[in-house]
């Protein structure tokens, strides 16, 4: 329970669905926890909710396509925890069409605030026992999509950014791992929404994990906790995919 005492988390894209559940399990296990996310509301929800486990909690808004926000929030996340241990780049703006504006946001957001918010964070890592970095991809990376074309060669230009990282701060003591979740179902999300909109999209989704079920934000914080924490200290460049066999269906 109180594996991550001590610990200093920042998560990029902390407010709802996957980075809510990230923040709570790390703020669970002990860990002072600063998220960022552009809705205010939703961020002090989750803030109210990591200090109800007894934890510091730090919150403030952030457009992780702006330059300029991410080198603001990591050090007052800093200054607010005194110091950062992990790092969780979540963030996503989903460029779903295959045209202009969506391969702007998913070049802004998914990649480059990875890029940003982990160079920021190298000067309070690289003095933190055991540092790790943990970035959120995708299994759209590892198949071709007629859906969202960008999404998935952005999420697949952060496994090979992921693997990138490992090699260059491996000399630094900085572990540097990737998650990549299938569908994963949560209040507000997209699959919910899908559900009621796309009906035909939801089944054929469904059809292919073998479980019968959405995953669940929850299943994905537990990886991303043991790629963060002290058992997979002889783990870096890796990408583990959550998908409760998804790939395996399609």
């Amino acid at each position: 329970m109180n594996e991550f005492s001590g610990r200093r988390v920042v998560i990029m894209g902390g407010s709802r669905g996957i980075g809510r559940s990230i923040a709570l399990g790390f703020a669970g296990a002990g860990a002072a926890v600063a998220i960022c996310a552009r809705g205010a509301e939703a961020l002090e929800a989750t803030r109210r909710e990591i200090e109800a486990l007894s934890v510091v909690g730090y919150a403030a808004t952030a457009d992780l396509a702006n330059a300029d926000d991410i080198a603001r929030f990591i050090p007052e996340a800093a200054a607010a925890l005194g110091g950062i241990d992990i790092l969780v780049n979540n963030a996503s703006g989903f460029g779903g069409s295959d045209d202009e504006e969506s391969w702007a946001v998913s070049v802004s957001v998914d990649l480059m605030a990875v890029v940003r918010a982990s160079q920021a964070s190298l000067p309070y890592l690289g003095s933190a026992m055991e540092a790790a970095i943990v970035n959120i991809t995708s299994i759209s990376a590892m198949r071709a999509t007629k859906r969202n074309p960008p999404y998935g060669a952005i999420k697949a230009a952060v496994i090979h950014y992921t693997a990138s990282q490992a090699r260059m701060l491996a000399a630094s003591g900085i572990r540097v791992n990737a998650v990549a979740p299938g569908s994963i179902e949560f209040p507000g999300g997209t699959w919910e929404r899908r559900r009621t909109e796309d009906a035909a999209l939801y089944d054929g989704t469904l059809a292919q994990i073998p479980f019968g079920r959405m995953g669940t934000p929850e299943e994905v914080a537990d990886v991303v906790m043991f790629l963060a924490g002290h058992k997979a200290r002889w783990v870096t460049g890796q990408t583990i995919v959550v998908d409760g066999g998804q790939l395996l269906g399609a």
